[in-house]
């Protein structure tokens, strides 16, 4: 039980870097910083769907959610900005 524990803890983190790494809000402070809660959850929002849907991942070969099942095809900009247009 232990192991399963330090390996969902390691994931957390390395999500955490990969965040840090790619949202500039999260690197400093003082830079980049978003002034509202719901600006932030946009943001953070936003970063997971281009992670997840747009972005090709050296390891997999595709997107995440191509290897999911969730979507059988990559997805471009433009369909995550027509999903904000629907709402």
């Amino acid at each position: 039980m232990e192991i399963q524990y330090l390996i969902a803890y390691l994931r957390v983190m390395l999500k955490g870097k990969t965040m840090r790494m790619s949202m500039r809000r999260f690197t400093r402070i003082t830079n980049g910083f978003s002034k509202k809660v719901e600006n932030l959850e946009h943001a953070v929002a936003l970063h997971f769907m281009h992670y997840n849907f747009v972005r090709i991942h050296k390891t997999l070969r595709m997107t995440p959610a191509m290897k999911a099942g969730v979507t059988n095809h990559l997805w471009e900009i433009e369909d995550i900005l027509s999903l904000l247009d629907s709402n």
